[in-house]
C-alpha cells in the first residue's frame, strides 16, 4: 500500500512510536534465534498503515523449473484487512492454497497477521514497522506457526527501498522448536503512481536459496470513488542451484474506505 499524501510528524506521535518500538523490540529480542527457512513467502511488506482503509488481496506464486524438487510448485492466498488506527492493521487470510512439487494441491489453513507502523514518514532516516502473525494449519501433521520481524522502508526522490527480516517458529503439537529466517528486498522507481518498475530479492539462508529478479507494480485510482487498485507482477530467478530457476509472482489488491 502506497500512501498518496505524506503525514506530518508530531512530538506525541514520536513518543508513542518509541514506546511501541521498545515493547515490540523487546519481545523480538527474547525470541531471536536464527534457523533454516521452511517455506517461501514472496512478498515485501510495507510498514505503512493508513487509518480506516480496508483491503482485499489475492496473491500467489508458481515455480518455472522442471527439476523434481520444484516442478509444479505453486501457492495462492486470499486475505481481507482493515486499519483500525493509524498504526495497527490486522489482516485475516481466509484461504491459503499450496501445491507441493509432484503433489496435489491442498488448503493449508488460516492466518491472522498484524502490521504495526512504528514511525511516521520522515520522522527518522527510514520508516519502521513490525509484522506479527499466527498461522493455523488444517493439514494433518503440520504444526501451527508464528512469524515476526521488522519492516523498513526508505524513499529517496522517486526511488523506494523496502527490507523485511522475518523469523518463523512452529508451535503446538509436532513443533520442531527451530526458528526459521528469511529476508526480502524491494527496490522500485516511480515513473508514475501506476507504474513502478523495480527488482525484488529473497533469501533463505537455512536452505541456502537465493533469488532476485524484475517486477512491475503500481496503483490506479478508481474514478469517482475513494478506492484504489494495486498490482504487482514479476519473476525472480534462482541465483544458486538450491533455489527454483524461475518463480513467477502475482498480486492484486483492492483498497477502499
Amino acid at each position: 500500500m502506497y500512501s498518496s499524501f505524506p503525514q506530518k510528524p508530531s512530538a506525541l506521535r514520536v513518543h508513542d512510536g518509541i514506546q511501541r518500538s521498545c515493547a515490540i523490540g523487546l519481545g523480538a529480542i527474547l525470541l531471536f534465534v536464527t534457523g533454516a527457512a521452511q517455506a517461501d513467502d514472496f512478498i515485501v511488506y510495507s510498514p505503512h498503515v493508513l487509518a480506516t482503509q480496508s483491503e482485499i488481496e489475492l496473491r500467489g506464486y508458481g515455480y518455472g523449473d522442471p527439476r523434481a524438487d520444484f516442478n509444479g510448485g505453486q501457492a495462492a492466498e486470499l486475505s481481507v484487512s482493515h486499519a483500525f488506527t493509524d498504526w495497527w492493521k490486522p489482516e485475516l487470510y481466509l484461504t491459503r492454497y499450496q501445491r507441493e512439487p509432484g503433489g496435489a494441491g491442498q488448503l493449508l489453513g488460516y492466518e491472522f497477521e498484524n502490521t504495526f507502523q512504528l514511525t511516521q514518514p520522515g520522522e527518522s532516516w527510514a520508516d519502521f514497522g513490525f509484522l506479527a502473525a499466527y498461522e493455523h494449519q488444517v493439514v494433518t501433521g503440520k504444526p501451527d506457526a508464528v512469524e515476526f520481524g521488522p519492516l523498513v522502508e526508505k524513499t529517496v526522490g522517486r526511488f523506494t527501498h523496502r527490507v523485511n527480516l522475518i523469523w518463523e517458529k512452529q508451535v503446538g503439537t509436532g513443533a520442531n522448536g527451530a526458528y526459521m529466517f528469511r529476508y526480502s528486498y524491494s527496490g522500485t522507481y516511480a515513473v508514475s503512481a501506476a507504474l513502478r518498475p523495480g527488482i525484488e530479492a529473497y533469501g533463505r539462508p537455512g536452505d541456502r536459496a537465493y533469488q532476485a529478479g524484475p517486477i512491475v507494480a503500481g496503483e490506479w485510482h478508481v474514478p469517482g470513488t475513494t478506492s484504489n487498485l494495486e498490482y504487482r507482477f514479476g519473476v525472480v530467478l534462482g541465483i544458486n542451484a538450491a533455489a527454483p530457476r524461475r518463480t513467477w509472482l502475482a498480486r492484486v489488491e483492492y483498497e477502499f474506505f
